[in-house]
């Protein structure tokens, strides 16, 4: 009944967008990469600061991280950047993106004889994977096709009454029809965790509701250990002057978004969804540049971002669309908001209206219309989800 205009990968995926991805596998690389990203055309680079001088469970969770990044259906060829001496797997990465049938080259700084050299053979790389794949065409695919992730930030009191149930109107609307939906921030599943884990498939006492207990006092616990509570940093203070007393009226309005579908499972920071349906978490942080990346790893094409005082930012490969739910936030930041759920609140549309709204939206971007911060070229900032320290 519902399609969208997709590219076709060998994999069988569709992507939403047609991008070569420049992928840096450690920090050090990243200067190298934003070279190259300012030189050629088509081409996106995630731009981290992890990669070396991590303990072994975070340098592979970076290279799995990278790998996924690299396989998403958004990302049609990828160019590896690595240093040489770096502690993630740049090889794994390459084997891995390649193993789905993309194009996929890498260039090593320190082999290559230094900065501008590498420079140069990354631009005559990029170029070739661009040309490579430009000519690709849109073909039909059917809504089942589609992974959207979803999520809130900078959050008000409007935010749980509008923008947060348009998103919860689409997430159970794209489930009915067989698609994916992904929603994380275990930060803010706190003290709205039984309402989570009494939707999960086999009930609160079922191993997917005792997963969703699992990862909230997992996330409480991590806080503990450096002498800190939860609520010292939830709710933030932007939340804070946007009208919202405590991390539960927070969760309680946050976890609105994800709808009324039984959550399948719980997927961890780095997984991909890999043919999933169904609504699903992801134990991921709040924090914009982390969840992000965490969401576009598991293969999502497309993120609906839920806001009341106003979020601009997007991710360099999925396109990011801002649904606000404060009137006057819509108004005063316009440029950077998709669409305004701020008239449920004037009491001028039902939430049923806006969400169908959305939907369409959803489809015309899927099919190629720009996000507003996709326009703008804001979604430089990103980043990958850490549990150790630096050492």
């Amino acid at each position: 009944m519902y399609s969208f205009q997709g590219y076709r990968r060998p994999d069988g995926r569709f992507g939403s967008r047609n991008l070569v991805a420049v992928i840096p596998s450690v920090i050090c690389a990243n200067d190298v990469g934003q070279a190259i990203c300012r030189q050629v055309q088509g081409t996106i680079g995630y731009f981290h600061h992890q990669g070396c001088c991590q303990l072994p469970l975070d340098l592979k969770r970076v290279t799995d991280v990278l790998s996924n990044l690299g396989q998403s259906p958004n990302v049609a060829a990828a160019l590896v950047i690595s240093l040489g001496c770096e502690g993630t797997d740049q090889n794994r990465i390459v084997e891995e993106i390649r193993a789905t049938g993309k194009p996929v080259e890498i260039i090593r700084i320190q082999e290559l004889g230094g900065t501008s050299r590498a420079i140069q053979a990354g631009i005559d790389a990029a170029g070739r994977l661009v040309r490579q794949i430009s000519g690709l065409q849109r073909e039909t695919a059917d809504i089942s096709e589609l992974t959207m992730a979803i999520k809130c930030g900078a959050s008000d009191t409007t935010s749980g009454m509008a923008s947060n149930c348009v998103i919860g109107y689409v997430a159970d609307k794209l489930v009915d029809l067989g698609a994916t939906v992904v929603f994380g921030e275990t930060t803010e599943f706190l003290g709205g965790e039984h309402i989570l884990a009494n939707r999960a498939v086999g009930g609160a006492d079922g191993p997917v509701g005792q997963k969703i207990y699992q990862i909230v006092d997992e996330m409480e616990k991590r806080a503990m250990a450096v002498g800190e509570d939860m609520r010292g940093g939830q709710p933030t203070p932007g939340n804070i002057a946007g009208g919202l007393s405590s991390i539960e009226e927070k969760s309680l309005g946050a976890i609105v978004k994800s709808g009324h579908r039984p959550i399948q499972g719980v997927l961890e920071y780095c997984d991909r969804i890999d043919g999933k349906k169904g609504l699903w978490i992801k134990d991921s942080p709040g924090r914009e540049p982390e969840i992000l990346t965490g969401m576009a790893a598991t293969g999502a094409q497309c993120m609906m971002f839920s806001t009341g005082r106003g979020a601009p930012q997007g991710f360099p490969s999925m396109p990011v669309i801002k649904i606000c739910g404060n009137p006057n936030t819509y108004e005063h930041m316009k440029y950077d908001m998709d669409l305004n759920a701020g008239r449920i609140i004037l009491g001028e549309k039902s939430i049923e209206e806006v969400g169908e709204e959305a939907f369409a939206l959803l489809l015309q971007v899927l099919n190629g219309q720009m996000t507003k911060n996709e326009a703008l070229g804001y979604y430089g900032s990103m980043d990958i989800f850490c549990l150790g320290p630096v050492i």
